[in-house]
């Protein structure tokens, strides 16, 4: 058996075979190995760089006792770092695997996307967690920044969690069982200082003290960055980190703490960076300097035949995470239809597919060279002067015998005619896909080894053929050509391509499905077929999982695992979020909906299908031990209890903490309706108290699930704990609406104490970006209050104002305004979307505030449109609107009205304006509509633009009563009727 300190030899002679040095784990305690020196500082510069050492990591707040099976206080990294990108560093990776023992042909080794960052250290980058058989056993990161500097050249970084690896290869389920060395347990040489550093770190750390540590050693920090002194500088920011720790798993860490601690190192991290640059510039970069790659030279080919063929051109990548594939797919599709359609080329259909390796672009018919052109160059006008026609003769090189006269706009001008030959596809097609190359961005950008280059994750090859014939062209350090790569684990993971046309059928036979239609019907009919006899996958439930899992394999490959019938007590929904957010497992339901204990997982390639299935079912057991741990802590805990430690936790550092938002939520839920009723009392108390659970730490996605559970457990009524689940709803578009008042009434306080301090603090969202889930926010008001025709008197622009004055910081007017204009763009947006005519929605809109009223008014628009009687009350107002200047008053002396019409119009006003204010459309209709036939027969009878200035006024000003009538439902100038 392989054990743990065999792990660490063999790992560390495998990287110092690959040139890396060995330096030993830092002398203080830190929370990663990224923040030892050999990787923090030495990332930084151009320097090369390469490195491994283990790392003791230490976490107080993952202290658990030695009582969870995989949470550990101090877990044991191994920390490779590589500077420069040597340009194969996923490969490299894969023979540490290797060197372990590890058959990565028959397990499922996937590149998961995670983007890491620590902001109390500025720094961040982009890359995966690598899982063997679904269990998390690395993180895989190209650094983009330390310190808050851009670091050129990028460094990869890899981290073992040497534990879990060995758990896995030992087949154990609990950290103190791993076979440390021959003979010896894990748990017989750390279980003791497991135990005895969880009680210091959750009990007896001395509050006090830590605190004027934290500040003793900040200060020290700052001392030695003052005397130019980085590497002991560090040395005290990491103890800083240390004491602020320690004083966060002992639950004495404000909001503001945090917010200032984490400003604190951020500011004195950046310092030692720049510093360490600083030295090491002037000591003259001992390790000398890193040479960027020098560009590519393109091959030549001369292609021969004049027929059309097709072009395919691939795009290939280190793993793409799903949203960016599919993203990146569209835009190659756009970029390359319009860089075609800028030449002469002719063609046929474009296709392009999407994997988590690849881009491809197959278009069909491409002729062998562009259609000959005559292009013609305009010159002076035919009767300019002898001079400036030699001159444009000259500049064009030609004698001016040889212009000739071509019109333009009527005008003669002599002009010159070039006769431009097409040029050949090849090198057409190469300045075309160089620039679409070039030019591919996602949401998220990092850079790598070539210095030119930057997308998603590093692109690593380019295949480019117009039929048999390589497509000439370089980008950066790249060169197209004939050769591409299928899965790792294929016998030839490299290959060369005979021809265009056999392209996608050599990917085909190598176990790459191009198309993510085929892909997705594979682990469709594919799970299907898994559990046909005992159950069913709920395909349209799981169809944004099945979308993910569709862009996170090549070669599809479903498997069914199992899991023990005792973890379904647990609630269904922590099954499910484990299963789908975690693992990206397909649940299995039976005909009833209610969960199996079975699951469908996805490996990517041909893999040892029983060995795949039992690695994956340990990592659900283990999960689902920690679900079950974590659910049982929270169950003793009494909601009171959690609700305090919401202190603990902030919600931004400009607005407080969950604590305060929580107070502020259930103070504007209650102050809503005029006699809260004793659920939404209670309701208030405890809303968002579960975000102090365990459980919904480890799984935020659950919040307000857990509510309503550990509510029930403690005691509350069915009706408390459903309002405290409803809460939170709506999550996401689509997703389920309160059903309770008590509900409705906290989750629109919820949001719109979200709106008012958001938008005060960050801003409202623009274009498509919202990562702060304010558009949602909004969604959720407009679809909340529409749900609830009872709450439609509450004033959602108003209760924002509530929502205001109870934030930390000011919120000024503006800001309301146009939070109040961006509600009233996203309910016009949702109205027009379910398909009401836009005048009518714009008719309404002065009601945004009030959805549910506004769909009160669309319903009985929708019906009055029908009817003669409101069509002549909705024509005589308009008349009205139409011939009253803007500014005229409602207001007239009736003495001066002699006419009979018009008598009998103030009469018909007077009684329509006596009448208590219609509460809608219909009441409106039925009361107004008296004054259509006086409104027809005044302006049939009446000069309303009397010479009698006096008279004049007086008409006006009745027609401008008319004018107003109904103008509190409607904006009437924008029905179109």
């Amino acid at each position: 058996m392989l054990t743990m300190q065999d792990a660490i030899g063999r790992l560390t002679a495998y990287w110092t075979d690959q040139g890396c040095l060995v330096v030993q784990p830092m002398n203080t305690e830190v929370g990663a190995g990224t923040l030892n020196p050999a990787t923090f500082l030495r990332v930084l510069g151009p320097e090369p760089w390469r490195v491994v050492y283990v790392e003791p990591s230490v976490r107080p707040d993952d202290s658990r006792y030695g009582e969870n099976p995989n949470r550990l206080q101090t877990h044991t990294q191994l920390q490779v770092i590589l500077k420069p990108d040597p340009g194969n560093p996923q490969e490299l990776y894969l023979g540490s695997l290797t060197a372990l023992g590890i058959d990565v042909t028959a397990h499922d080794v996937r590149f998961v996307e995670d983007n890491w960052a620590s902001p109390a250290l500025g720094a961040w980058g982009l890359g995966w967690e690598v899982w063997l058989d679904g269990l998390e056993i690395t993180q895989f990161t190209y650094f983009q920044q330390a310190g808050g500097l851009n670091l050129d050249p990028p460094s990869v970084e890899i981290t073992y969690g040497i534990e879990r690896i060995v758990m896995a290869l030992q087949g154990v389920t609990h950290f103190k069982e791993i076979e440390y060395a021959e003979g010896v347990s894990y748990g017989e040489v750390f279980g003791q200082s497991e135990y005895e550093m969880s009680r210091y770190y959750l009990d007896d750390a001395d509050v006090p003290a830590n605190r004027r540590l934290l500040e003793i050693y900040a200060a020290e920090a700052q001392r030695l960055i003052d005397a130019g002194l980085p590497v002991p500088a560090h040395t005290y920011v990491l103890k800083c980190s240390q004491a602020f720790n320690v004083l966060d798993s002992r639950g004495a860490v404000s909001t503001a703490d945090r917010a200032a601690e984490f400003a604190r190192m951020r500011r004195l991290a950046g310092d030692v960076a720049r510093l360490w640059q600083t030295r090491r510039e002037e000591l003259g970069h001992p390790l000398g300097v890193v040479t960027p790659l020098p560009p590519a030279a393109a091959e030549q080919e001369a292609p021969l035949g004049d027929e059309p063929r097709t072009l395919v051109f691939e795009i290939g990548t280190e793993e793409m995470p799903p949203a960016e594939a599919r993203a990146a797919r569209a835009q190659v599709l756009r970029e390359l239809t319009e860089r075609l359609a800028g030449t002469r080329l002719a063609h046929g259909d474009i296709r392009v597919h999407a994997t988590p390796r690849r881009l491809i672009a197959v278009v069909a018919e491409v002729a062998a060279r562009e259609d000959d052109h005559v292009r013609t160059v305009k010159g002076p006008k035919a009767a300019a002067p002898q001079q400036a026609v030699a001159g444009f003769a000259r500049s064009q090189g030609v004698a001016v015998d040889s212009l000739r006269t071509a019109d333009f706009g009527g005008v003669p001008h002599l002009v010159v005619e070039r006769h431009e030959a097409g040029r050949a596809a090849p090198a057409v097609l190469g300045e075309v896909l160089a620039k679409v190359a070039g030019g591919l961005r996602s949401a998220k950008n990092m850079r790598w080894s070539d210095p030119n280059l930057s997308f998603t994750r590093p692109i690593r090859w380019l295949v480019a053929l117009w039929g048999d014939w390589t497509v000439p062209f370089t980008v950066s350090a790249l060169r197209a050509g004939r050769d591409t790569r299928v899965l790792r684990t294929a016998a030839r993971p490299r290959i060369s391509v005979a021809s265009a046309e056999t392209f996608m059928e050599t990917l085909a036979i190598n176990g790459v499905v191009a198309d993510a239609e085929d892909r997705r019907e594979l682990i469709v009919t594919g799970a299907q077929d898994l559990v046909w006899d005992t159950g069913r996958i709920d395909i349209a439930g799981e169809s944004a999982l099945i979308e993910t899992i569709t862009y996170l394999v090549e070669q599809p490959t479903p498997l069914l695992g199992t899991f023990d019938e005792r973890y379904l007590e647990l609630p269904a929904a922590v099954l499910t979020t484990v299963m789908r957010k975690h693992q990206r497992y397909l649940a299995v339901r039976d005909a009833d909906g209610a969960l199996l204990p079975l699951f469908v997982t996805v490996a990517n390639g041909q893999v040892d299908v029983e060995l795949v299935r039992a690695g994956n079912e340990a990592v659900l057991r283990a999960r689902y031990e920690d679900a079950a741990f974590f659910y049982r802590a929270d169950r003793q805990t009494p909601p009171a209890a959690m609700r305090e430690r919401l202190r603990r936790l902030t919600f931004t550092d400009k607005l407080g903490s969950m604590a305060d938002r929580a107070d502020r939520i259930a103070a504007l839920a209650t102050s809503l309706v005029s006699d809260p009723s004793p659920t939404l009392l209670r309701a208030a108390e405890l809303v968002k108290f579960d975000l102090g659970a365990q459980l919904v730490t480890e799984m935020t996605g659950l919040a307000g699930v857990m509510a309503r559970d550990y509510a029930l457990h403690a005691g509350e009524s069915r009706a408390v704990a459903q309002a405290v689940y409803e809460a939170e709803l709506p999550r996401h578009a689509g997703d389920e609406l309160p059903a309770g008042e008590p509900g409705a009434l906290l989750s629109l306080a919820d949001r719109l104490d979200l709106v008012a301090g958001l938008a005060a603090t960050v801003g409202l969202p623009t274009g498509s970006s919202d990562p702060f889930a304010v558009r949602r926010a909004v969604l959720g008001l407009i679809a909340v209050h529409r749900a609830h025709p009872a709450l439609s008197g509450i004033s959602l622009t108003a209760a924002l104002a509530t929502a205001a004055a109870a934030q930390p910081v000011d919120v000024p007017e503006r800001v309301l305004a146009d939070a109040g204009d961006f509600l009233a763009r996203r309910l016009e947006q949702v109205l027009v979307e379910e398909g009401h005519p836009v005048d009518r929605v714009r008719a309404v809109l002065p009601h945004a505030g009030r959805p549910a009223f506004a769909d009160l008014l669309l319903a009985q628009l929708g019906r009055l449109v029908a009817e003669r009687e409101f069509l002549a009350l909705a024509e005589a107002i308009q008349r009205a609107r139409r011939i009253v200047p803007d500014g005229t008053a409602a207001a007239y002396d009736p003495a001066l009205l002699k006419e009979p019409a018009e008598v009998t119009l103030h009469e018909a006003v007077r009684a329509v304006r006596a009448q208590p204010a219609p509460a809608d459309l219909s009441g409106f209709t039925a009361v107004a509509g008296r004054i259509t036939g006086p409104v027809r027969a005044f302006f049939d009878d009446v000069f309303v633009m009397a010479d009698d200035p006096a008279v004049r006024a007086a008409r006006l000003g009745l027609l401008a009563c008319v004018r107003d009538l109904g103008a509190d439902l409607l904006d009437w100038p924008r029905l179109r009727l």
